[in-house]
Protein backbone atom coordinates (compact mmCIF):
# COMPACT_ATOMS: atom_id res chain seq x y z
CA UNK A 1 0.00 0.00 0.00
CA UNK A 2 1.13 3.57 -0.63
CA UNK A 3 2.27 5.76 2.22
CA UNK A 4 0.22 8.94 2.90
CA UNK A 5 3.01 11.03 1.39
CA UNK A 6 3.03 9.16 -1.92
CA UNK A 7 -0.75 9.01 -2.00
CA UNK A 8 -0.84 12.79 -1.73
CA UNK A 9 1.76 13.08 -4.50
CA UNK A 10 -0.38 10.85 -6.74
CA UNK A 11 -3.49 12.89 -6.01
CA UNK A 12 -1.71 16.20 -6.60
CA UNK A 13 -0.04 14.99 -9.81
CA UNK A 14 -3.19 15.70 -11.80
CA UNK A 15 -3.36 19.34 -10.69
CA UNK A 16 -0.12 20.64 -12.22
CA UNK A 17 0.46 24.41 -12.37
CA UNK A 18 -2.32 24.98 -9.85
CA UNK A 19 -5.09 23.78 -12.18
CA UNK A 20 -7.75 21.49 -10.72
CA UNK A 21 -8.07 18.17 -12.49
CA UNK A 22 -11.14 17.57 -14.64
CA UNK A 23 -13.88 15.22 -13.48
CA UNK A 24 -15.21 12.87 -16.13
CA UNK A 25 -18.46 12.61 -14.16
CA UNK A 26 -18.77 16.40 -14.02
CA UNK A 27 -17.93 16.80 -17.71
CA UNK A 28 -20.63 14.33 -18.80
CA UNK A 29 -23.15 15.86 -16.41
CA UNK A 30 -22.38 19.36 -17.69
CA UNK A 31 -22.71 18.34 -21.34
CA UNK A 32 -26.02 16.62 -20.62
CA UNK A 33 -27.61 19.33 -18.44
CA UNK A 34 -26.23 22.44 -20.17
CA UNK A 35 -28.10 21.75 -23.47
CA UNK A 36 -31.23 20.91 -21.46
CA UNK A 37 -31.09 24.23 -19.58
CA UNK A 38 -30.36 26.02 -22.85
CA UNK A 39 -33.28 24.42 -24.66
CA UNK A 40 -35.75 25.06 -21.84
CA UNK A 41 -36.22 28.84 -22.55
CA UNK A 42 -36.47 28.03 -26.25
CA UNK A 43 -39.19 25.48 -25.51
CA UNK A 44 -41.07 28.12 -23.47
CA UNK A 45 -41.02 30.53 -26.44
CA UNK A 46 -42.09 27.83 -28.89
CA UNK A 47 -44.82 26.65 -26.51
CA UNK A 48 -46.12 30.22 -26.14
CA UNK A 49 -46.31 30.66 -29.93
CA UNK A 50 -48.06 27.33 -30.37
CA UNK A 51 -50.47 28.22 -27.54
CA UNK A 52 -51.35 31.52 -29.24
CA UNK A 53 -51.99 29.69 -32.50
CA UNK A 54 -54.21 27.17 -30.71
CA UNK A 55 -56.11 29.94 -28.90
CA UNK A 56 -56.72 31.88 -32.13
CA UNK A 57 -58.41 29.05 -33.99
CA UNK A 58 -61.76 28.75 -32.09
CA UNK A 59 -62.16 32.50 -31.55
CA UNK A 60 -61.30 33.23 -35.20
CA UNK A 61 -64.06 30.88 -36.24
CA UNK A 62 -66.49 32.75 -33.95
CA UNK A 63 -65.47 36.05 -35.54
CA UNK A 64 -65.96 34.54 -39.00
CA UNK A 65 -69.50 33.48 -38.01
CA UNK A 66 -70.28 37.06 -36.97
CA UNK A 67 -68.88 38.44 -40.24
CA UNK A 68 -71.03 36.06 -42.29
CA UNK A 69 -74.09 36.90 -40.17
CA UNK A 70 -73.63 40.62 -40.88
CA UNK A 71 -73.09 39.83 -44.58
CA UNK A 72 -76.59 38.35 -44.75
CA UNK A 73 -77.99 41.69 -43.54
CA UNK A 74 -76.45 43.68 -46.43
CA UNK A 75 -78.92 44.48 -49.25
CA UNK A 76 -78.70 46.38 -52.53
CA UNK A 77 -81.38 49.10 -52.90
CA UNK A 78 -81.40 51.50 -55.84
CA UNK A 79 -77.77 50.69 -56.58
CA UNK A 80 -76.72 51.48 -53.05
CA UNK A 81 -75.68 49.05 -50.29
CA UNK A 82 -77.89 49.12 -47.21
CA UNK A 83 -77.61 47.33 -43.86
CA UNK A 84 -80.65 46.41 -41.79
CA UNK A 85 -79.04 45.66 -38.42
CA UNK A 86 -81.78 45.44 -35.76
CA UNK A 87 -80.98 46.43 -32.17
CA UNK A 88 -81.39 42.93 -30.69
CA UNK A 89 -78.76 41.60 -33.10
CA UNK A 90 -76.36 44.39 -32.12
CA UNK A 91 -76.85 43.61 -28.46
CA UNK A 92 -76.16 39.92 -29.04
CA UNK A 93 -73.01 40.79 -31.01
CA UNK A 94 -71.66 42.98 -28.20
CA UNK A 95 -72.75 40.71 -25.36
CA UNK A 96 -69.26 39.56 -24.28
CA UNK A 97 -68.16 39.77 -20.66
CA UNK A 98 -64.42 39.37 -21.33
CA UNK A 99 -63.75 41.22 -24.59
CA UNK A 100 -64.93 44.31 -26.40
CA UNK A 101 -66.41 43.58 -29.84
CA UNK A 102 -66.41 46.09 -32.67
CA UNK A 103 -68.09 45.78 -36.07
CA UNK A 104 -68.04 47.88 -39.20
CA UNK A 105 -69.71 47.96 -42.63
CA UNK A 106 -68.05 50.13 -45.33
CA UNK A 107 -69.96 50.94 -48.51
CA UNK A 108 -68.89 51.09 -52.15
CA UNK A 109 -67.39 54.58 -51.80
CA UNK A 110 -65.74 54.00 -48.44
CA UNK A 111 -68.59 55.46 -46.44
CA UNK A 112 -69.53 53.97 -43.05
CA UNK A 113 -72.84 52.20 -43.44
CA UNK A 114 -73.02 50.78 -39.92
CA UNK A 115 -70.94 50.02 -36.85
CA UNK A 116 -67.85 51.56 -35.30
CA UNK A 117 -65.48 53.89 -37.09
CA UNK A 118 -62.62 52.93 -34.71
CA UNK A 119 -61.64 49.84 -36.73
CA UNK A 120 -58.86 50.81 -39.15
CA UNK A 121 -59.99 50.42 -42.73
CA UNK A 122 -58.07 48.40 -45.27
CA UNK A 123 -57.74 49.22 -48.93
CA UNK A 124 -59.10 46.84 -51.54
CA UNK A 125 -56.23 44.68 -52.87
CA UNK A 126 -55.69 44.07 -56.57
CA UNK A 127 -56.86 40.46 -56.42
CA UNK A 128 -59.86 39.88 -54.17
CA UNK A 129 -61.68 36.67 -53.43
CA UNK A 130 -65.21 37.81 -52.52
CA UNK A 131 -67.00 36.24 -49.56
CA UNK A 132 -63.66 34.88 -48.17
CA UNK A 133 -63.13 35.75 -44.49
CA UNK A 134 -59.56 36.86 -43.67
CA UNK A 135 -57.81 37.82 -40.42
CA UNK A 136 -55.29 40.36 -39.23
CA UNK A 137 -54.03 41.92 -36.03
CA UNK A 138 -54.69 45.61 -35.31
CA UNK A 139 -54.73 48.05 -32.42
CA UNK A 140 -57.74 50.12 -31.26
CA UNK A 141 -57.28 52.79 -28.61
CA UNK A 142 -53.89 51.28 -27.71
CA UNK A 143 -55.33 47.80 -27.19
CA UNK A 144 -54.51 44.84 -29.40
CA UNK A 145 -57.46 43.38 -31.29
CA UNK A 146 -58.05 40.50 -33.69
CA UNK A 147 -59.91 41.53 -36.87
CA UNK A 148 -61.92 39.26 -39.18
CA UNK A 149 -62.86 40.97 -42.46
CA UNK A 150 -64.52 40.13 -45.75
CA UNK A 151 -65.05 41.89 -49.08
CA UNK A 152 -68.71 41.33 -50.03
CA UNK A 153 -70.14 41.62 -53.53
CA UNK A 154 -73.92 42.13 -53.15
CA UNK A 155 -76.23 40.38 -55.58
CA UNK A 156 -76.82 42.28 -58.85
CA UNK A 157 -73.95 44.70 -58.10
CA UNK A 158 -71.07 45.38 -60.44
CA UNK A 159 -67.89 43.26 -60.04
CA UNK A 160 -65.74 46.17 -58.87
CA UNK A 161 -68.24 47.36 -56.27
CA UNK A 162 -67.42 45.68 -52.96
CA UNK A 163 -68.62 46.14 -49.41
CA UNK A 164 -66.07 45.75 -46.57
CA UNK A 165 -67.30 43.93 -43.48
CA UNK A 166 -65.11 43.88 -40.34
CA UNK A 167 -65.55 42.46 -36.85
CA UNK A 168 -62.82 43.12 -34.24
CA UNK A 169 -62.40 41.66 -30.80
CA UNK A 170 -59.90 42.31 -28.04
CA UNK A 171 -57.56 39.44 -27.09
CA UNK A 172 -58.47 38.85 -23.43
CA UNK A 173 -60.04 35.41 -23.89
CA UNK A 174 -57.29 34.39 -26.29
CA UNK A 175 -54.54 35.44 -23.85
CA UNK A 176 -56.27 33.59 -21.02
CA UNK A 177 -56.54 30.40 -23.08
CA UNK A 178 -52.90 30.66 -24.28
CA UNK A 179 -51.72 31.18 -20.69
CA UNK A 180 -53.62 28.08 -19.59
CA UNK A 181 -52.02 26.04 -22.37
CA UNK A 182 -48.53 27.30 -21.49
CA UNK A 183 -49.12 26.72 -17.79
CA UNK A 184 -50.42 23.22 -18.44
CA UNK A 185 -47.30 22.39 -20.46
CA UNK A 186 -44.66 24.09 -18.29
CA UNK A 187 -45.85 23.14 -14.83
CA UNK A 188 -45.07 19.44 -15.38
CA UNK A 189 -41.63 20.46 -16.67
CA UNK A 190 -40.79 22.05 -13.32
CA UNK A 191 -41.24 18.61 -11.81
CA UNK A 192 -39.79 16.64 -14.73
CA UNK A 193 -36.48 18.56 -14.97
CA UNK A 194 -35.37 17.95 -11.34
CA UNK A 195 -36.42 14.33 -11.69
CA UNK A 196 -34.45 14.11 -14.97
CA UNK A 197 -31.38 15.62 -13.25
CA UNK A 198 -31.63 13.08 -10.43
CA UNK A 199 -32.08 10.19 -12.90
CA UNK A 200 -29.10 11.40 -14.96
CA UNK A 201 -27.02 11.66 -11.80
CA UNK A 202 -27.98 8.15 -10.73
CA UNK A 203 -27.41 6.80 -14.24
CA UNK A 204 -23.95 8.35 -14.47
CA UNK A 205 -23.07 7.12 -10.99
CA UNK A 206 -24.10 3.64 -12.03
CA UNK A 207 -22.25 3.98 -15.35
CA UNK A 208 -18.91 4.95 -13.82
CA UNK A 209 -19.14 2.35 -11.06
CA UNK A 210 -16.76 0.04 -13.00
CA UNK A 211 -14.21 2.88 -13.09
CA UNK A 212 -14.42 3.28 -9.32
CA UNK A 213 -14.02 -0.47 -8.91
CA UNK A 214 -11.00 -0.40 -11.21
CA UNK A 215 -9.55 2.47 -9.18
CA UNK A 216 -9.93 0.50 -5.95
CA UNK A 217 -8.33 -2.54 -7.60
CA UNK A 218 -5.28 -0.52 -8.67
CA UNK A 219 -4.98 1.18 -5.27
CA UNK A 220 -4.94 -2.20 -3.50
CA UNK A 221 -1.99 -3.39 -5.58
CA UNK A 222 1.42 -3.63 -4.03
CA UNK A 223 4.12 -1.41 -5.57
CA UNK A 224 6.00 -4.49 -6.79
CA UNK A 225 2.95 -5.98 -8.54
CA UNK A 226 3.37 -5.19 -12.25
CA UNK A 227 1.13 -7.98 -13.53
CA UNK A 228 -1.43 -7.00 -16.23
CA UNK A 229 -4.88 -5.85 -15.18
CA UNK A 230 -7.69 -8.12 -16.36
CA UNK A 231 -9.94 -6.52 -18.99
CA UNK A 232 -12.88 -8.81 -18.25
CA UNK A 233 -15.84 -6.77 -17.04
CA UNK A 234 -14.14 -3.51 -18.05
CA UNK A 235 -16.31 -1.11 -20.14
CA UNK A 236 -15.50 -1.14 -23.83
CA UNK A 237 -14.53 2.57 -23.78
CA UNK A 238 -11.96 1.99 -21.02
CA UNK A 239 -10.56 -1.25 -22.42
CA UNK A 240 -8.03 0.41 -24.81
CA UNK A 241 -6.76 2.47 -21.86
CA UNK A 242 -6.27 -0.66 -19.75
CA UNK A 243 -4.54 -2.45 -22.65
CA UNK A 244 -2.17 0.51 -23.11
CA UNK A 245 -1.57 0.63 -19.34
CA UNK A 246 -0.75 -3.10 -19.31
CA UNK A 247 1.69 -2.61 -22.19
CA UNK A 248 3.37 0.24 -20.30
CA UNK A 249 3.60 -1.93 -17.17
CA UNK A 250 5.15 -4.73 -19.24
CA UNK A 251 7.78 -2.32 -20.58
CA UNK A 252 8.40 -1.05 -17.06
CA UNK A 253 8.84 -4.62 -15.80
CA UNK A 254 11.32 -5.32 -18.60
CA UNK A 255 13.28 -2.19 -17.68
CA UNK A 256 13.30 -3.12 -14.00
CA UNK A 257 14.44 -6.66 -14.76
CA UNK A 258 17.17 -5.29 -17.02
CA UNK A 259 18.31 -2.93 -14.27
CA UNK A 260 18.32 -5.76 -11.74
CA UNK A 261 20.37 -7.93 -14.08
CA UNK A 262 22.70 -5.04 -14.75
CA UNK A 263 23.20 -4.37 -11.02
CA UNK A 264 23.79 -8.06 -10.30
CA UNK A 265 26.22 -8.44 -13.21
CA UNK A 266 28.01 -5.20 -12.35
CA UNK A 267 28.37 -6.25 -8.71
CA UNK A 268 29.75 -9.61 -9.82
CA UNK A 269 32.19 -8.03 -12.27
CA UNK A 270 33.36 -5.46 -9.74
CA UNK A 271 33.93 -8.11 -7.11
CA UNK A 272 36.65 -9.82 -9.17
CA UNK A 273 39.08 -6.88 -9.67
CA UNK A 274 38.47 -5.60 -6.13
CA UNK A 275 39.20 -9.05 -4.66
CA UNK A 276 42.39 -9.28 -6.74
CA UNK A 277 43.36 -5.76 -5.72
CA UNK A 278 42.94 -6.59 -2.04
CA UNK A 279 44.88 -9.87 -2.44
CA UNK A 280 47.78 -8.10 -4.14
CA UNK A 281 47.78 -5.46 -1.39
CA UNK A 282 47.91 -8.13 1.34
CA UNK A 283 50.78 -9.87 -0.44
CA UNK A 284 52.70 -6.62 -0.79
CA UNK A 285 52.28 -5.94 2.93
CA UNK A 286 53.78 -9.32 3.78
CA UNK A 287 56.78 -8.96 1.46
CA UNK A 288 60.14 -7.71 2.66
CA UNK A 289 62.05 -8.11 -0.60
CA UNK A 290 62.00 -4.76 -2.46
CA UNK A 291 61.89 -6.53 -5.82
CA UNK A 292 58.82 -8.57 -4.79
CA UNK A 293 57.20 -5.46 -3.37
CA UNK A 294 57.75 -3.68 -6.71
CA UNK A 295 56.22 -6.62 -8.57
CA UNK A 296 53.20 -6.61 -6.21
CA UNK A 297 52.76 -2.86 -6.68
CA UNK A 298 52.85 -3.38 -10.45
CA UNK A 299 50.07 -5.97 -10.13
CA UNK A 300 48.11 -3.59 -7.91
CA UNK A 301 48.45 -0.85 -10.53
CA UNK A 302 47.22 -3.17 -13.27
CA UNK A 303 44.26 -4.31 -11.14
CA UNK A 304 43.36 -0.70 -10.33
CA UNK A 305 43.57 0.17 -14.01
CA UNK A 306 41.22 -2.70 -14.94
CA UNK A 307 38.81 -1.68 -12.18
CA UNK A 308 38.90 1.94 -13.34
CA UNK A 309 38.28 0.84 -16.92
CA UNK A 310 35.34 -1.32 -15.84
CA UNK A 311 33.81 1.50 -13.80
CA UNK A 312 34.17 3.92 -16.71
CA UNK A 313 32.47 1.45 -19.03
CA UNK A 314 29.64 0.88 -16.55
CA UNK A 315 29.14 4.63 -16.31
CA UNK A 316 29.18 4.95 -20.10
CA UNK A 317 26.60 2.17 -20.44
CA UNK A 318 24.37 3.75 -17.78
CA UNK A 319 24.67 7.12 -19.52
CA UNK A 320 23.78 5.61 -22.90
CA UNK A 321 20.74 3.83 -21.44
CA UNK A 322 19.57 7.00 -19.70
CA UNK A 323 19.92 8.90 -22.99
CA UNK A 324 17.59 6.43 -24.71
CA UNK A 325 14.56 8.10 -23.14
CA UNK A 326 16.10 11.51 -22.36
CA UNK A 327 17.83 12.51 -25.56
CA UNK A 328 21.03 14.45 -25.05
CA UNK A 329 21.56 17.74 -26.82
CA UNK A 330 21.72 16.92 -30.52
CA UNK A 331 23.96 18.86 -32.87
CA UNK A 332 25.59 18.48 -36.25
CA UNK A 333 28.70 16.31 -35.95
CA UNK A 334 31.31 15.68 -38.63
CA UNK A 335 32.44 12.10 -38.00
CA UNK A 336 35.75 12.58 -39.80
CA UNK A 337 36.68 15.61 -37.68
CA UNK A 338 35.63 13.73 -34.54
CA UNK A 339 37.77 10.72 -35.50
CA UNK A 340 40.81 12.83 -36.38
CA UNK A 341 40.64 14.70 -33.06
CA UNK A 342 40.54 11.53 -30.98
CA UNK A 343 42.80 9.27 -33.04
CA UNK A 344 46.04 10.50 -31.47
CA UNK A 345 44.89 9.14 -28.09
CA UNK A 346 45.30 5.58 -29.37
CA UNK A 347 48.66 5.99 -31.14
CA UNK A 348 50.80 5.21 -28.05
CA UNK A 349 48.89 1.98 -27.38
CA UNK A 350 49.14 0.94 -31.04
CA UNK A 351 52.90 1.58 -31.09
CA UNK A 352 53.33 -0.27 -27.81
CA UNK A 353 51.96 -3.38 -29.53
CA UNK A 354 53.80 -2.62 -32.80
CA UNK A 355 50.45 -2.23 -34.64
CA UNK A 356 50.13 -0.42 -37.97
CA UNK A 357 47.38 2.08 -37.10
CA UNK A 358 45.73 4.20 -39.82
CA UNK A 359 42.77 6.36 -40.80
CA UNK A 360 41.15 6.35 -44.26
CA UNK A 361 38.72 9.22 -44.87
CA UNK A 362 36.58 10.58 -47.70
CA UNK A 363 37.13 13.91 -49.40
CA UNK A 364 33.87 15.44 -48.12
CA UNK A 365 32.29 16.18 -44.72
CA UNK A 366 30.48 13.23 -43.18
CA UNK A 367 27.85 15.04 -41.13
CA UNK A 368 25.21 13.40 -38.94
CA UNK A 369 22.84 14.64 -36.23
CA UNK A 370 23.95 13.34 -32.85
CA UNK A 371 25.62 13.94 -29.53
CA UNK A 372 29.40 14.28 -29.84
CA UNK A 373 30.08 12.94 -26.33
CA UNK A 374 28.14 9.72 -26.91
CA UNK A 375 29.51 9.33 -30.43
CA UNK A 376 33.01 9.71 -29.01
CA UNK A 377 32.26 6.89 -26.53
CA UNK A 378 31.05 4.69 -29.39
CA UNK A 379 34.18 5.24 -31.51
CA UNK A 380 36.53 4.87 -28.53
CA UNK A 381 35.08 1.50 -27.63
CA UNK A 382 35.35 0.23 -31.21
CA UNK A 383 38.96 1.35 -31.60
CA UNK A 384 39.87 0.17 -28.09
CA UNK A 385 38.49 -3.31 -28.83
CA UNK A 386 40.32 -3.47 -32.17
CA UNK A 387 43.70 -2.57 -30.63
CA UNK A 388 43.16 -4.82 -27.59
CA UNK A 389 42.34 -7.98 -29.57
CA UNK A 390 44.86 -7.43 -32.39
CA UNK A 391 48.14 -9.26 -31.70
CA UNK A 392 51.55 -7.60 -31.86
CA UNK A 393 52.56 -6.64 -35.38
CA UNK A 394 48.96 -6.52 -36.61
CA UNK A 395 47.06 -3.81 -38.41
CA UNK A 396 44.07 -1.62 -37.36
CA UNK A 397 42.40 0.70 -39.87
CA UNK A 398 39.61 3.18 -39.14
CA UNK A 399 37.65 3.97 -42.30
CA UNK A 400 34.82 6.32 -43.24
CA UNK A 401 32.57 5.78 -46.27
CA UNK A 402 30.19 8.37 -47.71
CA UNK A 403 27.06 7.05 -49.44
CA UNK A 404 23.44 8.00 -48.82
CA UNK A 405 24.43 6.90 -45.32
CA UNK A 406 27.43 7.77 -43.17
CA UNK A 407 29.47 4.61 -42.53
CA UNK A 408 32.30 4.12 -40.07
CA UNK A 409 34.35 0.90 -40.15
CA UNK A 410 37.06 -0.29 -37.76
CA UNK A 411 39.05 -3.12 -39.37
CA UNK A 412 41.53 -5.26 -37.45
CA UNK A 413 43.63 -8.36 -38.02
CA UNK A 414 42.93 -9.84 -34.62
CA UNK A 415 41.52 -13.16 -33.49
CA UNK A 416 38.13 -12.51 -35.13
CA UNK A 417 34.67 -13.33 -33.84
CA UNK A 418 33.05 -16.70 -34.70
CA UNK A 419 29.79 -16.46 -36.62
CA UNK A 420 27.79 -17.90 -33.74
CA UNK A 421 29.09 -15.20 -31.37
CA UNK A 422 28.58 -12.13 -33.57
CA UNK A 423 25.28 -11.29 -31.92
CA UNK A 424 26.10 -12.53 -28.45
CA UNK A 425 29.11 -10.24 -28.11
CA UNK A 426 26.63 -7.34 -27.91
CA UNK A 427 25.24 -8.81 -24.68
CA UNK A 428 26.58 -7.40 -21.44
CA UNK A 429 29.59 -9.12 -19.88
CA UNK A 430 29.79 -11.72 -22.67
CA UNK A 431 33.30 -12.46 -23.91
CA UNK A 432 34.51 -14.76 -26.67
CA UNK A 433 36.39 -17.79 -25.36
CA UNK A 434 40.01 -18.25 -26.33
CA UNK A 435 41.07 -14.63 -25.90
CA UNK A 436 44.12 -13.99 -23.76
CA UNK A 437 43.15 -10.35 -23.25
CA UNK A 438 41.29 -9.29 -20.11
CA UNK A 439 38.07 -7.32 -20.53
CA UNK A 440 34.69 -6.63 -19.03
CA UNK A 441 32.47 -7.49 -21.99
CA UNK A 442 30.84 -4.03 -21.97
CA UNK A 443 32.48 -2.32 -24.95
CA UNK A 444 30.20 -3.61 -27.70
CA UNK A 445 26.99 -3.35 -25.60
CA UNK A 446 27.84 0.34 -25.11
CA UNK A 447 28.37 0.67 -28.87
CA UNK A 448 24.95 -0.85 -29.64
CA UNK A 449 23.14 1.29 -27.04
CA UNK A 450 24.61 4.51 -28.47
CA UNK A 451 24.03 3.36 -32.06
CA UNK A 452 20.34 2.66 -31.39
CA UNK A 453 20.04 6.06 -29.75
CA UNK A 454 21.27 7.63 -33.02
CA UNK A 455 19.06 5.38 -35.22
CA UNK A 456 22.22 3.66 -36.47
CA UNK A 457 22.91 -0.02 -37.16
CA UNK A 458 26.04 -1.76 -35.88
CA UNK A 459 27.28 -5.12 -37.11
CA UNK A 460 30.41 -7.32 -37.20
CA UNK A 461 31.65 -8.45 -40.61
CA UNK A 462 34.44 -10.97 -41.29
CA UNK A 463 37.59 -9.39 -42.68
CA UNK A 464 37.88 -10.22 -46.44
CA UNK A 465 41.53 -11.10 -45.80
CA UNK A 466 40.29 -14.00 -43.68
CA UNK A 467 41.91 -12.68 -40.54
CA UNK A 468 40.21 -10.36 -38.08
CA UNK A 469 36.89 -8.49 -38.04
CA UNK A 470 35.34 -5.32 -39.42
CA UNK A 471 33.05 -3.47 -36.98
CA UNK A 472 30.66 -1.40 -39.13
CA UNK A 473 28.28 1.36 -37.94
CA UNK A 474 25.81 2.83 -40.45
CA UNK A 475 24.33 6.23 -39.49
CA UNK A 476 21.50 8.16 -41.14
CA UNK A 477 23.24 11.04 -42.85
CA UNK A 478 22.45 14.73 -42.41
CA UNK A 479 22.76 17.32 -45.14
CA UNK A 480 26.34 18.57 -45.76
CA UNK A 481 27.48 21.68 -43.92
CA UNK A 482 27.06 24.78 -46.05
CA UNK A 483 29.43 27.73 -46.15
CA UNK A 484 26.99 29.64 -43.94
CA UNK A 485 26.91 26.82 -41.38
CA UNK A 486 30.69 26.65 -41.17
CA UNK A 487 31.28 30.41 -41.08
CA UNK A 488 33.58 31.46 -38.27
CA UNK A 489 34.88 27.92 -37.66
CA UNK A 490 38.61 27.20 -38.03
CA UNK A 491 39.49 25.38 -41.20
CA UNK A 492 40.70 21.82 -40.65
CA UNK A 493 43.07 20.12 -43.10
CA UNK A 494 41.47 17.21 -44.92
CA UNK A 495 43.50 14.20 -46.02
CA UNK A 496 42.60 11.03 -47.83
CA UNK A 497 44.38 8.88 -45.27
CA UNK A 498 46.62 9.00 -42.24
CA UNK A 499 48.91 6.25 -40.99
CA UNK A 500 50.78 5.88 -37.74
CA UNK A 501 53.31 3.15 -38.49
CA UNK A 502 54.82 1.26 -35.56
CA UNK A 503 58.16 2.34 -34.17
Amino acid sequence: MWSPRWRKVAEDASSADGKAFNSLFGEILDWMLAPLLFLWPISIIVTHNVANSIANQPYDQALAVNVRAIARLVKLENGQAKVNFPAPARLILRADEDDTVYYQVIGFKGELLAGDKDIPQISVPESVVPDLVMYRDESIAGEEVRVAYQFLRPIDSMPNRLVLLQVAETRNKRSTLASRVVTGVLLPQFAIIPIAVILVWLGLSRGIAPLNQLQRLIRRRRPSDLSPISVSGVPEEVRPLIVAFNEMMARLEENLQAQQRFIADAAHQMRTPLTGLRMQTDLALMETDPQQIHRSLLHISQSAERASHLINQLLSLARAEASYEKIYAVERVDLEVLLRNMLSDFVPRARQKNIDFGLETTDEPLVIDGNPVLLGELLKNLIDNAIKYTPDGGCVTVRTIATERAIVEVEDTGIGVPEGDRERVFERFYRVLGSAESGSGLGLPIVREIAELHRAKVSLIPNPSGKGTIAQVVFPRSRPLSDEDSAGRPALPRVASEHFPPG
